[in-house]
């Protein structure tokens, strides 16, 4: 084995011919069944179940993540709104992907924070490491949100505030 190659440290499954089988063959792969017990669902069943658990992870995220709340809360103004205001559809789609992705970056931070939450509250600095990466990516799509609404939706509103007080003299 060259100094770059890694070993294959892969779970082997004995196999009846396993005997006449060479060290040199390729590895067998774990049928899908004993690497999870949710891996051997198939079609519609696991879409479904597939729909179920993300429902279930935005409730979890909903009780128990006061930024995703807030976020949703924002969203819940500013979806709206990305759908009224008078920019083309191209940037329309711009103005409500940064809502999104404000809430897709939260929901991984929130997973990154709960794993390392699981694996203990003692303060160390990998956990650290990886919860501040996860608070800062939040921060990059927040900021991502701030200009992206700033280029394109304030001009649209300034002009309809304009009209408005215009209208009303």
């Amino acid at each position: 084995m060259s100094s770059t190659q890694l070993p294959d440290l892969s779970p082997k499954i004995p196999s009846e011919s396993s005997s006449e089988s060479s060290p040199e063959s390729s590895p067998e792969r774990l049928p899908d069944s004993l690497e999870s017990p949710h891996k051997g669902q198939r079609g519609l069943r696991r879409l479904f179940n597939a729909l179920l658990y993300s429902l279930s992870g935005l409730s979890l995220a909903f009780r128990h993540e006061s930024a995703f709340r807030q976020e949703v809360a924002l969203a819940i103004v500013l979806m709206p709104l990305a759908c009224v205001v008078d920019v083309t559809a191209g940037e329309r789609v711009l103005l409500l992907g940064s809502v999104l992705l404000v809430l897709l970056v939260e929901l991984l931070n929130s997973s990154v924070e709960a794993a390392v939450d699981r694996i203990g509250f003692d303060t160390h600095r990998l956990s650290k490491r990886a919860k501040d990466l996860g608070s800062a990516a939040v921060l990059i799509a927040l900021l991502m949100l701030t200009i992206t609404w700033a280029l394109l939706a304030v001009p649209s509103l300034i002009r309809i505030g304009a009209t408005l007080i215009a209208a009303s003299r």
